[in-house]
């Protein structure tokens, strides 16, 4: 017969996880300054930013 044991900590039967407020914060600035730079530096951008595609029952309306 066998036994078979668990290391601490390795279950998810233990005590709720506490989230990790400041690596979320640091993670979110990342993609921010990231982006900006992105955008500022490299010149990146979405053609379709801002665009809202409006469509009625026959189709695009007239230009």
């Amino acid at each position: 017969m066998t036994t078979m044991t668990f290391t601490h900590g390795a279950t998810a039967a233990t005590e709720t996880h506490h989230p990790h407020r400041l690596g979320n914060v640091l993670r979110a600035a990342k993609v921010i300054v990231t982006s900006a730079l992105g955008v500022i530096l490299l010149g990146e951008y979405d053609e379709e930013a801002g665009v809202q595609k409006r469509s009625g029952p026959y189709g695009p309306p007239p230009d």
